[in-house]
């Protein structure tokens, strides 16, 4: 896979951020010329210390996906296009749906927009989520499985889905979407649980305060970044994938009260509450999920390879280093 990017020019939306970062590490190991944009809007995960090692080697635009003339700009030229750029909180999009309509519906349309008129020839992957899935009728949740989102942010990349396959049907461009289940890893953000409640977990464990754990007996899956990573360079090199949804997942589901023991005993020291999730939460809240994504597996070849524990190790092991980068 790694002549399939060398000396290939990749843009990255979302680029400073924590997947984004992670992927734009690994293009370069393959001798890919990288191009990260990306808001650095304070809410949204973009870091520069994301970046900090690789910075002199990637190019970096400060611009936001909405804006369809600086789109129609980067575009032009990439042979790959990595479609992460996202408002990613359940929370801040029920308290202020019209921004996350803009980012997550309307920017998309932009993008893929100068794509079909600036770029037809360009591979576009993006990165949706398993949250569109709603309460699962029964578990692992497949493809298959009916969509009932439980949020403003569901809706909307329900909708950037749908605008990246009607791109491909219509006009023919090469788009394939992953539907990311929780990721972690170092670069993830911390600061708060905008983008996952493990992150705050984790800032909590490193300075030395306990955290809470809300209804423990849900379950969940984990993908560790690196994982992540490999599953969108196997979408964005295969033809197999043009057209198509997948399922990303974990190598094993865990409750959240075993996911705070393990995080805790990782640490050698901490403590956590388990509490009733808060009303203004459970309304949204969908459940116990974990992915099946043995599509992925079967087209792609993708499977986990980073265990929940070794995953955990290693993001503790970053934040022990640099927590201070991220808050």
């Amino acid at each position: 896979m790694k002549t399939t990017y060398f000396q290939r020019k990749i843009l990255i939306t979302g680029g400073l951020g924590f997947i984004g970062s992670n992927l734009a590490r690994r293009l370069l190991e393959y001798g890919a010329e990288v191009t990260l944009v990306d808001s650095l809007i304070p809410e949204y995960g973009g870091n520069l210390f994301n970046v900090e090692d690789i910075r002199e080697r990637v190019k970096i635009n400060i611009s936001d996906v909405r804006d369809e003339h600086s789109m129609k700009y980067l575009v032009q030229g990439q042979d790959y296009l990595f479609n992460l750029a996202g408002q990613t909180s359940h929370m801040d999009s029920m308290a202020d749906p019209q921004t996350d309509l803009e980012i997550n519906a309307k920017a998309q349309l932009f993008i893929l927009e100068a794509c079909r008129k600036f770029n037809p020839s360009v591979k576009v992957v993006f990165a949706s989520t398993r949250q569109i899935y709603g309460k699962p009728e029964s578990l692992p949740v497949n493809e298959q499985h009916p969509l009932r989102p439980v949020d403003i942010n569901g809706v909307n990349k329900l909708a950037g889905e749908w605008y990246h396959l009607l791109y491909h049907q219509a006009y023919g461009i090469r788009t394939t979407v992953l539907r990311l289940t929780n990721t972690i890893g170092p670069g993830m953000r911390v600061k708060d649980a905008r983008q996952t409640f493990v992150g705050i977990w984790i800032r909590l464990l490193v300075e030395g305060r306990d955290f809470e754990v809300w209804d423990g007996e849900q379950l969940r899956d984990f993908t560790y970044v690196d994982d992540a990573v490999e599953a969108f360079l196997l979408a964005a090199a295969s033809d197999s994938a043009d057209g198509r949804i997948f399922n990303l997942g974990g190598d094993s589901a865990v409750s959240l009260a075993e996911l705070a023991k393990i995080l805790v005993q990782i640490n050698g020291s901490g403590a956590y509450k388990v509490r009733e999730f808060p009303a203004d939460r459970k309304r949204i809240d969908i459940g116990d999920f974990y992915a099946d994504f043995s599509l992925i597996r079967e087209v792609l070849g993708w499977r986990p390879e980073t265990s929940v524990m070794d995953g955990l190790r290693k993001t503790l092991e970053y934040y022990r280093q640099h927590l201070y980068k991220y808050i």
